[in-house]
Order: structure tokens, then sequence, then C-alpha cells
């Protein structure tokens, strides 16, 4: 299993980078190589909500289940990201990817927002073959998807969606 972990500071407030964070019609945005973040069934947030995420790999649009299976109000909201098999319950769906956000204060409208990342890699001689490119592959996705989503906050938070204009 690959671990990886970085921690930004966030021009907003908590609550304004959580509230951010928790609108699924957000997650194309931030997320790299996520096309599309719809819900399945009637919860669009919160833990439980489980969603359809169709992933942009070259031409290839694979979609995957996500379901948040962590989730603290303006604290920790944790996805858990499985692979489909058609005809079979979620429960026999295998878990591939545990991506973890946590939001903490840093002070008078500043956070600090860390994002961590628990991967399966292959198993046998081709998974250890391919495992430091698959390392270097997740880190520098992760590494983007963090600093776009730190982006998408602090631009969210300058605009008077929130009530506030910078």
């Amino acid at each position: 299993m690959g671990h990886f972990k970085y921690a930004s500071d966030v021009g907003a407030p908590v609550e304004v980078a959580f509230t951010y964070t928790d609108n699924h019609q957000f997650v194309p945005d931030w997320a790299f190589g996520v096309a599309a973040f719809e819900p399945v069934g009637d919860s669009d947030h919160g833990l439980g909500a489980v969603f359809a995420a169709t992933l942009r790999v070259g031409l290839w649009h694979p979609t995957i289940e996500c379901e948040i299976t962590d989730y603290r109000r303006n604290a920790v909201i944790e996805y858990t990201l499985r692979r489909r098999r058609k005809g079979k319950p979620a429960s026999a769906c295998s878990n591939f990817c545990v991506i973890t956000l946590r939001f903490d204060p840093l002070g008078y409208g500043r956070a600090v927002l860390t994002s961590e990342t628990e991967y399966w890699a292959p198993r046998g001689v081709t998974g250890k073959l391919l495992s430091a490119a698959l390392a270097a592959l997740v880190q520098a996705t992760v590494r983007r998807t963090e600093s776009q989503l730190r982006r998408e906050i602090e631009e969210f938070h300058g605009t008077d969606l929130v009530g506030r204009i910078a």
C-alpha cells in the first residue's frame, strides 16, 4: 500500500473551504482527471453518500464508485474509491484508493488543507515492476489535485458566492 500526504495553507476560513469541497458539483473543477461526479441515490453529501465518478485517462473514460466514508462538518471528508463490477453489490467491489481531506483553522481567515491518499498497488511480479511508476503517477496526481483545490477554494472565497468580496 502506498501513502502520500500534503499540507498547504488556504486563504479562506475552514467553513468556506469545507463548504466548497463538500459540494459535489465542484469536484470536476478541482479533482485531476475527473470528468463527471454524479450522486448515486438520494444523498449528495455527508457520510454514506455514493457517487459515480467518470475519469479521464487519455481516450479511456472508466466510471468508478466513490463513497464518503468519513464526514465531520468543517473538519474531514474521506472518499473511498472502488472499481465497479457489473451485477455485483457494492460490498463486492474492491477498494483501490482512499482520499482524506482535513481542514484545520490556521488563524483569522486562513485554514490548513491536508490531503492524504492511500492506494493499493498491484501484487505479484508485475506489481513490483510497476510500483515505482505507479507511485510517481499517484504522487503527481495528488499534488496537482491538492494545488488546484487550494486555488479553487481561494477563488470561491474571493467571490460574492459566500457573501464576501475580496
